[in-house]
């Protein structure tokens, strides 16, 4: 674990940093502004803390392994991983849809929950591709859907064109993506934003650091959804 002087907050690359670097900065912690690709940690001296930026599949190690006191993962990875870390508070940003989807020759038009009337007619099963193997196959049983699992690490969507693969597990958020590769949601398996993770030992000792952090996270993620519901409104 980190020193008990410093809280080391672990943070992901990509699409979640924007909105998580503007969360933090809502609750008084500017930490994270200026991480970036040739900026991998930034320390703010003053109130002890600290930012490392790692690949999101990574943050719940840095977590697990007490290397970060807290960390900002995807509910995806979570699901996916499922770390031997708390799940401290959903931050509400980053919202996106697990979904399975499906070319929209084989699915219809019109999405349905009724995934049986689209599966392959060979007695074969279904083939998913997905860079999420264990909430597919996880998914298939759930839904008595016989299948096999093909794991990628990304572009998942060009595998049915490809003839790899009859459908697909992937993160959507706009569906702009699904409808560019003549695909079409089927099913939603879950709802997605980025979550407030911490390491169970020092979230017991560090509690005194850690729970002002977690109240003013909780509070900037509370007026953040406010705002959206106003901008909706």
């Amino acid at each position: 674990m980190t020193g008990n002087d410093w809280v080391t907050v672990a943070l992901p690359k990509g699409r979640l940093l924007e909105p998580t670097e503007a969360l933090l900065a809502r609750a008084g912690l500017e930490v994270a502004a200026g991480l970036g690709d040739r900026t991998m940690l930034a320390e703010d001296p003053a109130r002890r803390v600290r930012a490392v930026l790692a690949r999101p599949a990574d943050v719940p190690t840095y977590v697990e392994e007490g290397a970060a006191d807290l960390g900002v993962v995807g509910k995806d990875v979570l699901m996916e991983q499922e770390p031997a870390i708390l799940e401290v508070l959903d931050l509400g940003v980053g919202a996106c849809r697990m979904v399975l989807a499906a070319p929209l020759a084989t699915a219809g038009e019109k999405a349905s929950p009724d995934t049986a009337r689209w599966l392959p007619s060979a007695g074969r099963g279904l083939r998913v591709a997905t860079c999420y193997p264990r909430v597919t196959e996880a998914y298939l049983r759930r839904r008595g859907l016989p299948g096999a699992v093909i794991r990628l690490s990304g572009n998942v969507e060009l595998a049915p064109r490809a003839g790899l693969a009859d459908a697909v597990v992937d993160l959507v958020a706009t569906g702009r993506t699904l409808a560019a590769n003549g695909l079409v949601e089927v099913e939603e398996i879950a709802a997605v934003t980025a979550r407030l993770v911490a390491n169970p030992v020092s979230f017991r000792l560090k509690h005194g650091r850690l729970a002002p952090l977690v109240q003013a996270l909780r509070q900037a993620a509370a007026a953040g959804r406010k705002e959206k519901r106003r901008a909706l409104a």
